[in-house]
């Protein structure tokens, strides 16, 4: 039986990048994918690589600190996939004061050793903006945008290239502890060919399948209260032509985002609701629908319906 010093269950971005580090640290590394390479919440998401602006709201500095550091190696790293993205922040004074959006802009350009990308600054709309005639100020400030999936396809190949092992369509069905080893047993999806390892550490990062992982494949229970969390997006024609994204603030003090992508569509996004049924059969809400035009149209002359809804994108994730 082989013995591996990591195996990784999971190939979305989470399980990807840990195979990719440790494997360039010189461990021996699998990483199993039931399916394919981000084929789930990896290759539906915002498609943003940033702090988080939001969570200065609740005093995550650290969080948003290190967040920063990392745009800024992926920029370096992967200049071919990431790509500077300026964002436009309409204010709407009833929601948060423009004091309070400056302080969080000052430290957003601060926290992270920002290198590669302008500052933020503070905006008038005129009269050809985008936004409507009541939105006359504003703020601009720098992140970063990716291309999800070639971001985790890039380290499966870096795991490979470091001397692993990315296994696709290779369903892991167990794992226990022996002797101080684990030992996980694998399935070929395609073939039925199984496959047994030892691994000296496991990770489990199936995304949306993870406690049903503990529960089914490791018969423990999980160590954290682990819940489904759906993010849905709604694609539609391109909403304008400039370069930059929106992000827009919401009575209930979230935010949505208005991406440009691939030159034709916008992505208009995200919604954030507990789900609590079968990660696969996952589908937008008409709630969140919406949700997110109503968000769109209160801030955008060009008005949207569900007619100019194209596809939708749904973010599955496990959340503590």
């Amino acid at each position: 039986m082989e013995t591996k010093d990591l195996i990784v269950i999971g190939g979305g971005i989470n399980g990807a990048g840990i195979a990719a580090d440790a494997a360039g640290r010189g461990l021996s590394v699998l990483m199993l994918e039931a399916q394919d390479l981000a084929c789930a919440t990896s290759s539906a998401s915002s498609k943003l690589i940033h702090g988080g602006l939001r969570y200065l709201e609740h005093y995550e500095f650290r969080l948003v600190s290190e967040a920063l550091a990392e745009r800024e190696v992926l920029l370096k790293m992967a200049p071919h996939i990431a790509f500077p993205m300026r964002f436009r922040l309409p204010h709407r004074p009833h929601l948060r004061p423009a004091w309070m959006i400056r302080i969080g802009l000052f430290m957003y350009d601060h926290l992270g050793k920002r290198t590669s990308l302008p500052g933020s600054t503070g905006l008038r709309f005129g009269a050809n903006s985008v936004l409507k005639p009541e939105i006359k100020r504003g703020f601009e400030y720098s992140d970063c945008w990716v291309d999800d999936a070639r971001l985790v396809l890039a380290n499966a190949q870096m795991v490979v290239r470091k001397g692993g092992e990315v296994l696709t369509r290779t369903r892991a069905t167990s794992a226990r502890r022996e002797n101080g080893l684990w030992i996980v047993e694998a399935e070929d999806i395609d073939t039925g060919k199984k496959y047994t390892w030892q691994a000296r550490g496991l990770v489990n990062a199936t995304g949306p399948w993870v406690k049903q992982f503990f529960d089914d494949g490791m018969h423990l229970p999980s160590p954290y209260g682990i819940r489904l969390i759906k993010g849905s997006h709604i694609v539609v024609p391109r909403v304008h032509t400039q370069k930059q994204a929106y992000i827009l603030q919401n009575e209930d003090k979230r935010i949505v985002f208005v991406i440009p992508w691939m030159d034709e569509f916008s992505i208009i996004g995200t919604t954030d609701v507990e789900y609590k049924g079968d990660p696969k059969a996952v589908k937008i809400e008409e709630s969140e629908i919406n949700y997110l035009l109503k968000v769109y149209n209160t801030h955008f002359k060009k008005q949207l319906s569900r007619d100019d809804i194209i596809w939708t994108l749904l973010r599955r994730a496990s959340a503590m």
